[in-house]
């Protein structure tokens, strides 16, 4: 769709517009020239005068570095985006700041962002905003109370369409459980968080999730990984809950879509991976 977009600007000679681009660059974190780019993007916006390019730009490098794990330069940029109180950004760059801190050491840099973060998140009251909340307050939590907030990002994350979110959070408590050494639901969080995002073709964070289950003793071998290229994150999520016994009522309920979709998916999950049934589908996956 952005090549499309391209060209289609390209023809009618409309103002090019390079967020798209540089956010799908951000997310991936697999081009070694990402964060150069996101910065030459930046200064070629702010030419002609467009101011919200810079917030933006330090936002999608806090993106890139925390998919990337390097959160002190992942920090230091959500610092520098959060400075911009443009309405489009500035939650954003809040949301990365808090991850950035809690998981590189700057609790007093996590704090002081979660506390605007709250002013923004209570401002708006969408499931999408007290979402992404719970799981920043979790990532400063502990034990019963963080616990808690996990599992209610999930819970509002699922009642909205950002779903790279409710991967993130997947992964995030993930690995907050494998530092508590509740290994099962690590594993489940972790893997879930893996299937998601590598359908979605975020790699970055995809492989924070691979490193996870490798420290559980589950490492994600190379079959794997080219099976789930055939499938999309929703696929793959309902492949795994079919492979475990699951019916398509409890699938669509967990979900929260049809039966009938949930069954539409599964043709195509079956079409893609040579399967004829839910028996064959779990012993395929059990090999991967």
């Amino acid at each position: 769709m952005i090549d499309e977009s391209g060209n289609l600007i390209e023809v009618t000679g409309n103002s090019p517009l390079g967020y798209a681009p540089l956010l799908l660059l951000a997310w991936r974190g697999e081009d070694p020239r990402a964060a150069e780019l996101i910065e030459a993007g930046a200064r070629e916006a702010a030419s002609w005068g467009e101011g919200r390019a810079t917030g933006l730009a330090h936002y999608l490098l806090a993106v890139l570095y925390n998919g990337l794990g390097r959160h002190d330069e992942a920090l230091d940029s959500a610092e520098r985006g959060a400075r911009y109180e443009d309405l489009a950004v500035v939650g954003f760059s809040l949301m990365e700041l808090v991850e950035a801190g809690a998981l590189g050491g700057r609790p007093d840099a996590a704090a002081t962002a979660l506390h605007r973060l709250e002013e923004h998140a209570g401002a708006g009251g969408t499931e999408w905003a007290l979402g992404i909340l719970a799981r920043s307050r979790a990532l400063l939590s502990d034990g019963r109370i963080a616990d808690l907030l996990y599992q209610e990002a999930i819970e509002r994350l699922r009642h909205c369409r950002v779903t790279v979110h409710l991967a993130r959070t997947h992964l995030v408590y993930g690995e907050w459980l494998r530092r508590a050494n509740r290994r099962g639901e690590a594993r489940e969080h972790l893997r879930l968080a893996f299937d998601m995002l590598h359908g979605f073709g975020a790699s970055a964070f995809a492989e924070r999730a691979r490193r996870g289950l490798g420290a559980l003793g589950e490492p994600v071998r190379q079959r794997e990984t080219d099976a789930y290229e055939a499938l999309t994150a929703q696929e793959a999520h309902i492949a795994r809950l079919a492979a475990v016994g699951k019916t398509n009522v409890e699938i669509g309920a967990e979900l929260f879509i049809s039966p009938r979709t949930v069954e539409w998916h599964l043709r195509k999950v079956f079409t893609k991976l040579d399967v004829d049934s839910r028996t064959r589908l779990g012993a395929v996956l059990g090999r991967l």
